[in-house]
């Protein structure tokens, strides 16, 4: 795996997105339960699925995948250099002046691997991440993902004290909070109007005083590069925790309806932790 990934970090990333779109075509075509999934998902958000944009959210799936070694296996300096534009970095130093840390929130939407590398070389990042089973895809992501300024907290209890941490230090910490956590690490909430198993980690950790962002990172047509969209919560965090996590998963919402076609539709985001009771209404 390590040598496909380092011959697919030298492609150019307009390389990279054209065979990466064609594999997640074909993935597509090739595999019923992906596309049952990502029907299903797209369907539960938008009320439709329609043939040519789960086309389109496949062929943005296989992007994501194949420009990964773009972003782990090169420099920092080379890595971030697709980013050709920034919008609302106004509402970082917004959030600078006031000396409090900053909670970047992104969904798995666009290029979500880009945003952390380039907060980090503006100031000090700490990232969630959950290990995979395999070691060497471990080996892969925490060489890739670390840098001098980019840390990785894992998703434990080191890693939730090392977020609250740079927190209270001023420093940044980032975390994606539409995937499915283990059993007790979340709540049933609604995501798009069904019942999701939702992380309160990124509600508890704003209930700090951490000013809170919302950021993505836009693939832009035909490897142009990305776009970095950074924008403030519609509405300021506040409430329980409980309050403030359905209000998280409300703005993850309108931030996918932006763009449908560039979120990972086909991620089993209503999976049912094993051990966790089962979502309200459901049969038992």
């Amino acid at each position: 795996m390590s040598l496909i990934f380092s011959l697919l970090s030298r492609l150019s990333l307009p390389t990279c997105h054209r065979l990466g779109g064609l594999l997640g075509g074909l993935v597509y075509r090739l595999s019923s339960r992906y596309r049952r999934t990502l029907q299903a998902n797209l369907r539960q958000a938008t009320g439709d699925a329609p043939p040519a944009l789960c086309r389109e959210i496949a062929a943005e799936t296989g992007k994501q995948m194949l420009e990964l070694p773009r972003i782990w296996l090169r420099s920092l300096d080379q890595a971030v250099a697709d980013v050709v534009a920034v919008e609302g970095w106004k509402w970082v130093e917004a959030a600078r002046q006031s000396g409090k840390g900053i909670l970047f929130i992104t969904p798995h939407l666009g290029c979500f691997e880009i945003t952390a590398q380039f907060l980090s070389t503006r100031a000090p990042i700490t990232v969630l991440y959950r290990p995979p089973r395999q070691a060497a895809v471990q080996t892969l992501i925490e060489t890739g993902r670390k840098r001098d300024n980019l840390h990785l907290a894992p998703a434990d209890l080191s890693g939730v004290r090392s977020l609250v941490k740079a927190l209270r230090k001023g420093e940044d910490v980032g975390l994606l909070p539409d995937q499915a956590p283990k059993l007790g690490e979340g709540v049933w909430l609604d995501f798009f109007g069904r019942p999701a198993y939702t992380m309160t980690l990124a509600a508890r950790l704003s209930e700090t005083g951490a000013a809170t962002l919302m950021i993505w990172g836009e693939r832009l047509p035909a490897g142009q590069g990305y776009r970095i969209h950074i924008t403030p919560t519609q509405q300021p965090l506040q409430g329980s925790t409980i309050e403030r996590a359905a209000q998280i998963n409300r703005e993850v919402e309108a931030l996918i309806l932006t763009r449908p076609e560039q979120y990972l539709w086909a991620y089993n985001r209503y999976k049912r932790p094993a051990g966790a009771e089962p979502p309200p209404g459901a049969a038992v």
